[in-house]
């Protein structure tokens, strides 16, 4: 009876600090994205208000989107690039996923990087590869003789394939993940009445794959419609308006036009909020619990001489397109005199390097406040993204389910959006009073940057703490550990290889946000990605180049020193 009781109040206080650190995360996530994503909303229908004026909005600016030829043309861009990329890249992504996870070819573990290096990598700099590749006087056209790529890439077709290369991770990582466990009583059942390969995979395999697939497209199509890096990078060369670039354009033109950047804003959460509903509604309906104890993990079998050979030199295919003609289109572009001139040995030069160190160039400040930015932001994101995991898997936190739902708005909503939030947020004059009146100030990158990598470090995070059983940390609690002692001493060193992914994780995408930082950067404090696309917009495309490269091979180098150094330490410990 005492044990009883004993239990019962160790229970008590286990579940009151949860709670205490739900309501904590709870805060932090709806001062850093529930908070500015509601101040665009409001500032649509009580425009003015946080710059001193109560006016009434007229809700007849909501209908024309449909007769602005801008707005409308950035809408129908969106949602052709949106919808194109949502079903080529699922598409891809899932063909990759199931040839991966069924057959063993040359190459599988180069297409995991290749993966995760597209994951990370800011689509900015894979559309000015691509861009410095396909122009005109293009390396296409000046390398290769390929004069037709120019009118192919250029148009809404090219510009979804070239989305779809960039985004099918999303789709891939999703379908691969619900691919790691099989049950092979299913497809032998189905095999035993008489169906073929085809018919075992039309109705037995894809059924159960469906969910993933459905979840796979809905990120794909949020994390494409709210991308601001592409139309961003192909302004430079042709016209593409889209809804997160029309926004941009709306705060950095005279007259400045928040009443119209708020209004396509509206329409841009509620495209993405109609995708995360369906992504809700189709794992809740589409739900399988077909892992038991029959459950085995699975094991890529042998192709076959032919079919290895081909999935081999596809995936050799797949990697020079996805990863070598943007990223490689950059290293040549840095190396050349003159673009038009071609890869040939008098045209090679070091100079658009040597003109990153000159005085007046931008490089070096700028590399340097994105990584103090980055290096603070993944250092407190991973604070509140530990937190937020361990009250999503260990805590009976009532709200819990919104911490979940504010994490994933934290990954949807683009970042322009976020950004003008920030600034309504940010920018009221009674914070000058406190203190904390962030807007034009380095501390407001620094808060944006938090709110981008929780949703990273979360997703990490979360599925590294299913596999750390609940019942340590309750035998921890019975013993008089604190939850910051738990967390600290039991918790942490069982994750302590996810802790280390999910900050270096954080750490290089926080680098690279494009778009937060080019409506937030305060007056002269250029950053790294603003820099490479101030240049890119100049039409410097050897120095915009070489930036990229130098910029990016720096912080790879950063990434993989500081994780030798913590792996060393963690395998000391």
């Amino acid at each position: 009876m005492v044990r009883r009781s004993g239990d019962s109040i160790n229970g008590n206080m286990l579940r009151l600090n949860a709670n205490k650190l739900g309501w904590i995360v709870t805060i932090v996530l709806a001062v850093l994205v529930l908070f500015p994503l509601a101040a665009v909303i409001v500032q649509v229908l009580l425009p003015g208000i946080f710059f001193g004026s109560l006016n009434f909005g007229d809700i007849g600016l909501l209908l024309e989107l449909f007769e602005r030829p801008l707005w409308r043309k950035s809408l129908e861009n969106s949602l052709i690039l949106g919808f194109g990329t949502a079903v080529l890249g699922t598409l891809l992504g899932t063909v990759l996923a199931m040839a991966r996870m069924q057959w063993k070819f040359p190459g599988a573990r180069s297409l995991d990087a290749a993966v995760w290096v597209l994951f990370i990598m800011p689509s900015f700099i894979l559309a000015q590869g691509w861009i410095m590749f396909s122009t005109g006087n293009g390396l296409a056209a000046s390398i290769f003789g390929w004069h037709w790529v120019t009118a192919a890439v250029f148009q809404p077709a090219g510009l979804i394939v070239i989305m779809t290369l960039s985004k099918f991770p999303l789709a891939y990582l999703s379908v691969k993940a619900a691919m790691e466990w099989k049950v092979e009583m299913l497809s032998d059942a189905a095999r035993l009445c008489g169906a073929g390969p085809f018919k075992v995979w039309r109705t037995v395999q894809a059924p159960l794959l469906l969910p993933a697939i459905l979840s796979g497209m809905a990120l794909v199509f949020m994390d494409t419609i709210g991308d601001f890096g592409l139309p961003s990078a192909v302004a430079a060369v042709y016209r593409f308006p889209t809804l997160p670039y029309s926004i941009y354009s709306a705060i950095y033109t005279s007259p400045i036009r928040f009443d119209m950047a708020g209004v396509l804003s509206l329409y841009l959460v509620a495209l993405i909020a109609v995708a995360m509903l369906l992504q809700f509604w189709v794992l809740r309906r589409s739900r399988y619990d077909v892992l038991s104890g029959r459950a085995v993990p699975s094991v890529p079998k042998p192709a076959g001489r032919r079919m290895t050979w081909v999935l081999a030199v596809g995936n050799v295919v797949l990697l020079l397109a996805v990863i070598g003609i943007p990223i490689g289109s950059s290293i040549v572009t840095s190396l050349l005199k003159i673009q038009t001139n071609g890869l040939t040995a008098s045209n090679l030069t070091l100079q658009n390097y040597a003109s990153l160190l000159s005085e007046g160039s931008s490089l070096l400040p700028g590399l340097g406040r994105s990584l103090l930015i980055a290096g603070s932001a993944a250092v407190i994101g991973l604070i509140v993204g530990l937190g937020a995991s361990f009250v999503l898997s260990y805590s009976r936190f009532r709200f819990k389910r919104g911490i979940e739902t504010a994490s994933l708005i934290s990954f949807a909503v683009p970042g322009v959006v976020l950004g003008i939030g920030y600034i309504f947020v940010w920018n009221q004059p009674w914070l000058e009073s406190l203190g904390i009146r962030l807007y034009g100030k380095p501390g407001i990158l620094v808060l944006a940057a938090i709110a981008g990598a929780i949703p990273v470090i979360t997703r990490v995070m979360t599925g590294a703490m299913a596999k750390v059983p609940e019942s340590l940390l309750d035998a921890a609690q019975m013993q008089g550990g604190s939850l910051i002692s738990r967390i600290r001493h039991i918790l942490a060193p069982l994750v302590r290889g996810a802790l280390i992914s999910a900050g270096l994780a954080a750490f290089g995408a926080c680098v690279f946000d494009l778009a937060v930082n080019s409506i937030l950067f305060p007056p002269n404090f250029e950053t790294l990605p603003v820099a490479i696309d101030d240049a890119f917009e100049d039409l410097r495309f050897g120095y915009a180049s070489a930036a990229t490269v130098a910029g990016g091979g720096i912080v790879v180098c950063i990434i993989m020193i500081l994780e030798r150094l913590l792996r060393r330490k963690e395998a000391s410990a």
